[in-house]
């Protein structure tokens, strides 16, 4: 059996239940690598990354590197005398670092390799209608989210899964495979599987790149179904978001949960439908979007009883 020594890489929420799971299933780990801290909030002080944090606790050496190829960083990963290398929502790596360790460096992706490579497969998984999504480790190669498959667990997608839902059960659920793999490891009792082997003839292989603001603006000429997949798979972060206006004014607005009213109606398409007081439903083809959670421009989140006290919603139009 191999004596496993991890040096293990992250920086978010996600990263840190799988670090959690190693640190209490006894594993060595000899070391962290996450992010720098950064200024945060109103008095711009250092925030620390929520790896950084349970690292400390743990009272785990952590090494914060700004230059993930500096001469003294690469010295001081090697004095670690790490023989693995775990990255769970972490910086794309060197070459150099990555294949430093003897037993390879090995990735946990929150999708079905080969499909959804990128930087956000939750979102896009549900962005597009899927209902079935899971969990990979594999390891890492030259190209991003290429190399060789580990270990797969399949995740059902419930319709009103949202990202925030869905990212946890895969933390969860992504912790106990890495475990699973690292146990493998350890007991040679793994065979590595090449993704194009799961490459079928025909198949499109979907993406899944990093999202950013202009991308989360609501087209609110798509179907019913394609706008309510849209605002779930990124809720509650990035978040969809459209614009209020009248002729004087515009608002941007954040939404964050939505029903779908399945509806025939002669509404204009989009057009604002609500009582002033309990309902705010945007009319689009093929149905109502029941507004439920939403935030104003400068506003804290509310749900939308709250927000219809105070906004004439009555007097704007959804661009």
């Amino acid at each position: 059996m191999r004596n496993l020594r991890v040096l293990f890489m992250g920086t978010p929420d996600f990263a840190v239940e799988s670090l959690r799971k190693l640190y209490n299933e006894s594993y060595n780990i000899v070391g962290v690598i996450t992010s720098q801290d950064k200024k945060a909030g109103r008095g711009l002080k250092l925030k620390q990354s929520p790896v950084k944090k349970f690292a400390l606790e743990k009272r785990l050496t952590v090494l914060q590197p700004q230059n993930l190829k500096h001469p003294e960083f690469i010295e001081n990963i090697k004095a670690l005398n790490a023989n693995i290398f775990v990255v769970v929502a972490f910086r794309m790596l060197p070459e150099i670092v990555w294949r430093m360790p003897q037993f390879g460096t090995l990735n946990l992706h929150a999708s079905l390799l080969p499909q959804y490579r990128g930087a956000a497969p939750i979102n896009w998984a549900i962005i597009n209608g899927e209902t079935e999504t899971g969990i990979t480790t594999f390891y890492i190669e030259q190209k991003i989210d290429t190399g060789n498959i580990l270990l797969q667990e399949k995740i059902k997608i419930l319709p009103n899964e949202t990202a925030g839902t869905l990212h946890d059960k895969l933390m969860f659920s992504g912790a106990k495979l890495l475990h699973k793999t690292l146990q493998n490891i350890a007991h040679e009792s793994i065979t590595p599987l090449n993704q194009n082997n799961l490459i079928k003839e025909g198949n499109t292989l979907k993406k899944a790149p990093k999202i950013f603001k202009p991308d989360c603006e609501i087209n609110w000429n798509n179907s019913l179904k394609e706008i309510y997949n849209f605002i779930r798979g990124l809720s509650p972060y990035p978040t969809a978001w459209t614009k209020l206006t009248n002729a004087e004014k515009s608002f941007t607005l954040k939404i964050f949960s939505i029903k779908m009213v399945n509806t025939e109606h002669a509404h204009q398409i989009p057009s604002i439908i609500s009582d002033g007081k309990k309902h705010l439903h945007i009319a689009v083809c093929g149905g109502l979007i029941d507004i439920q959670e939403l935030q104003l421009e400068g506003k804290k989140r509310m749900y939308v009883e709250e927000f219809l006290r105070g906004f004439p919603v009555s007097n704007y139009k959804v661009k």
